[in-house]
């Protein structure tokens, strides 16, 4: 390990396991209602560090993620449906390889062809093609959506876990999502990564250096979107209900806005924002049209006096105060 990799190792390390440690905590100091949402904040963290991946290495900006997440989802859902006595780990697998193929298709058709703002337009498209597909299938429910999902087990081959206690579940959940968090992170800074950051920096210099730009995008793009599913994956028996909502364009927009409230240039600031939208969401659930009006407000300030996000903030205070300090 070079010395820059162990600079960003180690703090990487200490947040991982303070995330692991608070995770694992909260059944235990926290009420139902708050572990349910701390399930769907963990699902959240992992689809808007999958965007921030797209976003902050290799420079895609992308409206469609909710594509992935309606794809993961039902595709996870349709499984455990079908085959009752299918374990959980292949579902979500197959969840994230079909994820994975449609953003080989989608990416293939449209990072060949256009770039930057329009790309983005592009893929809220495909989300709302996949939005407007779902809400009119029969077998997927149409706008009712998907029920009757069950809680499989997780067959591990020398030893069968159910999740039929939502403690067990969310426990597995946790466990999913920190495992994913540790890939995005170490493809973040392999070889991959860096290549990808380079391209975001300079294409043209990058393509010099014999770097092939479009196949590294497309392989980002099939990555976040892989990812993506898997993590969707989950909700179908966290929620046991499924609705074409998911693929909504408002839920494209949520991995973005967590992404800047909390800082897009650091590898923890998605989750951060993913955490301070819940905790708004949960302060002012039963004031009417307070959550959208305040979490609004919060971003307006932080876009226009701190574009950095909350990390951005605080990495400058931190600086601010060394420098007064010295």
């Amino acid at each position: 390990m070079t010395d820059i990799q162990s600079l960003r190792f180690w703090p990487f390390l200490v947040t991982f396991v303070s995330v692991a440690v608070i995770s694992v905590a909260i059944p235990h100091v926290l009420d139902r209602g708050i572990v349910f949402m701390a399930g769907l904040v963990l699902i959240d963290m992992v689809i808007a560090m999958a965007f921030n991946f797209l976003f902050r290495t290799i420079g895609i900006l992308s409206f469609g993620q909710a594509m992935f997440v309606i794809v993961g989802a039902y595709g996870a859902g349709i499984l455990i449906k079908t085959y009752s006595d299918l374990s959980f780990l292949p579902a979500l697998l197959a969840a994230g390889a079909v994820s994975g193929l449609v953003a080989l298709v989608v990416g293939y058709i449209s990072l060949q062809r256009i770039e930057g703002t329009y790309f983005a337009v592009l893929t809220l498209a495909f989300s709302s093609l996949a939005w407007l597909v779902v809400g009119k299938l029969d077998g997927l429910g149409r706008e009712d959506g998907l029920t009757g999902i069950t809680r499989p087990d997780v067959n591990l081959g020398f030893a069968t876990i159910s999740l039929n206690q939502t403690d067990h579940l969310y426990y597995f959940i946790a466990v999913v999502c920190l495992v994913l968090v540790a890939v995005i992170w170490m493809v973040t800074n392999s070889q991959f990564g860096r290549a990808s950051r380079a391209i975001r920096l300079d294409a043209q210099r990058a393509e010099f250096l014999g770097i092939n730009i479009q196949a590294y995008k497309l392989a980002a793009f099939v990555f976040a979107g892989t990812v993506t599913g898997i993590v969707s994956g989950l909700l179908g028996p966290w929620v046991q209900v499924l609705t074409p909502e998911l693929g909504h364009w408002m839920q494209s927009t949520k991995p973005v806005l967590h992404a800047l409230l909390g800082g897009a240039g650091f590898f923890w600031g998605p989750a951060l924002g993913a955490v301070l939208f819940a905790v708004i969401a949960y302060a002012t659930r039963t004031m009417a049209g307070l959550t959208d009006l305040i979490t609004g407000g919060l971003l307006l300030i932080v876009v226009l006096a701190f574009p950095g996000g909350i990390l951005g903030l605080a990495n400058w205070l931190v600086n601010k105060a060394r420098g007064g300090r010295g």
